[in-house]
C-alpha cells in the first residue's frame, strides 16, 4: 500500500454521516492514492532537468509530497553564491503535476521547490478546524514546519488561487524569509459584495468586474455545491462516473497540455487529486463563504505587508478572478515595491494558459533578486 493511503478520517465532513452507510464508497470510486502516484508519475516523467520527489516529515508527522527541481549544468554551488531558490504554491484542488510546463524553466539557474498543500494531492490528510482563522493557520504552519524541514532559508515565494492567499498570509508572518512574493491569479483578496456596494445610482460601480468574463460552468457549479457540501464532494458522489465528469466540466485542463498528452492524463489526474478523502478542502470551505470569496479578505490584511516587500501580482487577462484587487493592493502599498501584471490570452490557469509569456515573467522577476 502506498504510505500516503494511511490518513486521517475527516469527521467534520457533510459526507461523512456515519462509516457504515459510506464504507463502499472507497471501491465505488475508481481510484486510490496508488492510482494517484502512478498519473502523476506519467506527468513528472516530462521534467528534463534534475528531479527528487520525496515526502517532507514534519514535527508533527503529517507529511508534504515535495519536489525539488535543479538544472546542474548551470547550478554550480561550489562556484558561486547560490541563488535564492523558488517555491510554488499550487491551488484550490490542484497539485504539483498542474506545474509541469514551467518546472525546466523556472529551475534553469535556481533550485525550485513545488510541493503538495496538506490535505492536498499526495501530502497528508489531517482534520481541518472549522473556524477561518484556524483553518488558514493550519496551513501556514504546515508551510512554515515544510521550510524548517527542508531547510530553505530564504526564498522567492509563488502562489496561485488559493495558493496566493496562503503565500500572502505566510509572508505576513513570516517576513523575513520571503525575498519576493509573487501572488498569479489569487483567490481571497477582495470583499464579498453587498447590493449596495455593487450599484449605484443604477450604475455599476465596479466596472472591472464587468469586464471580466463570466466565471466558467465549473465554477458555478462548484460554489452552489459549497454551500451544502465540501466543494468537490459530487466528484466523489458520482462514483464510477466521476472521471468523465471531470472530462465534461474542465475540458480545458485536456486542452492546456494536449502537446504533451495525448490522451486524458491531466485530468485523470485532477480526479485522483480530488476524489481521496477530502481534507484540504474542509478547510478551504471552513475559509470560504463561497467558491470566490473569502470570509477573511487578504485586503484588509495587505497592508501588514513590510512596505519594503516586493509584491508582484499576475492576473490572466481572460480570467473570471476580478483583477481590480491588484488595483486596490497598489493603492493600498508603496507603488514603488508593488507590480500588478495582466497576461494575455490567459485565463485563471495563467502558468499552463500562456506558459512561455508566464515563464518569461517570473524569471525576469527572480533574477531580479540574484
Amino acid at each position: 500500500m502506498d504510505p500516503a493511503t494511511t490518513t486521517t478520517p475527516i469527521q467534520n465532513d457533510s459526507e461523512t454521516v456515519s462509516s457504515s452507510v459510506w464504507s463502499w464508497w472507497p471501491s465505488w470510486r475508481p481510484t486510490s492514492m496508488s492510482l494517484l502516484k502512478t498519473t502523476e508519475a506519467k506527468i513528472l516523467a516530462c521534467i528534463q532537468n534534475d528531479l527528487w520527489a520525496r515526502f517532507v516529515t514534519l514535527p508533527n508527522q503529517d507529511r508534504i509530497w515535495t519536489l525539488t527541481v535543479t538544472n546542474k549544468s548551470v547550478w554550480k554551488p561550489t562556484e558561486q553564491a547560490p541563488k535564492t531558490p523558488l517555491v510554488m504554491v499550487h491551488g484550490f484542488g490542484g497539485g504539483v503535476g498542474l506545474w509541469i510546463r514551467n518546472l525546466d524553466a523556472l529551475s534553469r539557474s535556481r533550485p525550485l521547490y513545488a510541493f503538495d498543500l496538506l490535505g492536498f494531492g499526495r501530502s497528508s490528510r489531517p482534520s481541518f478546524a472549522t473556524d477561518p482563522a484556524k483553518a488558514e493557520e493550519q496551513f501556514v504552519d504546515s508551510m512554515e514546519q515544510w521550510r524548517q524541514s527542508v531547510g530553505v532559508e530564504n526564498m522567492i515565494l509563488l502562489g496561485h488561487s488559493l495558493g496566493g492567499y496562503l503565500a500572502t498570509s505566510y509572508t505576513i508572518q513570516y517576513p523575513s524569509r520571503v525575498t519576493h512574493l509573487i501572488l498569479v491569479d489569487p483567490w481571497g483578496f477582495p470583499e464579498r459584495p453587498t447590493e449596495g456596494t455593487q450599484k449605484q445610482g443604477g450604475q455599476d460601480q465596479r466596472t472591472e468586474v464587468v469586464r471580466r468574463p463570466v466565471p466558467p460552468r465549473w465554477v458555478k457549479v462548484i460554489a452552489t455545491m459549497v454551500s451544502f457540501f465540501n466543494p468537490l464532494a459530487v466528484i466523489r458522489a458520482a462514483g464510477p462516473w466521476g472521471p468523465g465528469l471531470v472530462n465534461r466540466f474542465r475540458p480545458d485542463f485536456k486542452r492546456k497540455f494536449e502537446d504533451l498528452f495525448d490522451d486524458d492524463t491531466m485530468t485523470q489526474y485532477i480526479y485522483h487529486c480530488n476524489a481521496q478523502t477530502p481534507s484540504g478542502e474542509v478547510g478551504f470551505r471552513a475559509m470560504s463563504e463561497s467558491l470566490g470569496w473569502a470570509k477573511r479578505p487578504m485586503l484588509h490584511r495587505i497592508h501588514q505587508l513590510p512596505p519594503s516587500m516586493p509584491l508582484t501580482m499576475l492576473y490572466g487577462a481572460r480570467s473570471w478572478v476580478d483583477s481590480s484587487s491588484g488595483e486596490s493592493v497598489l493603492h493600498i502599498r508603496s507603488p514603488a515595491n508593488t507590480r500588478v501584471q495582466l497576461i494575455n490570452d490567459a485565463s485563471h490557469h495563467v502558468y499552463a494558459d500562456q506558459p512561455e509569456e508566464f515563464n518569461r515573467v517570473v524569471e525576469n522577476i527572480c533574477n531580479s533578486v540574484n
